[in-house]
């Protein structure tokens, strides 16, 4: 690797914020707008922190194949309007993606441990 790297980083941001991205298995989801069925093959949720606060997950991003073939993305936001809750009807099959994403940012336990710390 031709790089090099020096410093001790930190974050300063008062409202962390963490992107999960899943591929998704062809046909387990279909989202519906308008009348018009998606067939999304990846979704990325955002989850935030503001201010100390517990995490949550605010918005959820799929990439969809439309029925002619192209690709669209369709954005659903998860809280409500004031941000201090979920939204409300937003579909039991998003929340199940947005649970299979907290499940790989590490709510079983999954920890990093940097090469040659262990």
């Amino acid at each position: 690797m031709d790089l090099n790297a020096i410093g001790d980083p930190v974050a300063t941001q008062d409202d962390p914020q963490v992107s999960v991205g899943l591929d998704l298995q062809q046909g387990t989801l279909v989202l519906t707008r308008d009348g018009t069925d998606y067939a999304p093959h990846h979704a990325l949720v955002e989850f935030a922190a503001p201010q100390g606060e517990p995490w949550a997950a605010q918005e959820a991003k799929f990439s969809a194949q439309k029925p002619d073939g192209g690709s669209v993305t369709l954005t659903v936001d998860l809280l409500n309007d004031t941000w201090d809750g979920p939204r409300a009807n937003v579909p039991e099959a998003i929340w199940k993606v947005v649970a299979l994403a907290a499940t790989s940012a590490g709510d079983i336990g999954i920890t990093y441990v940097a090469p040659g710390r262990a």
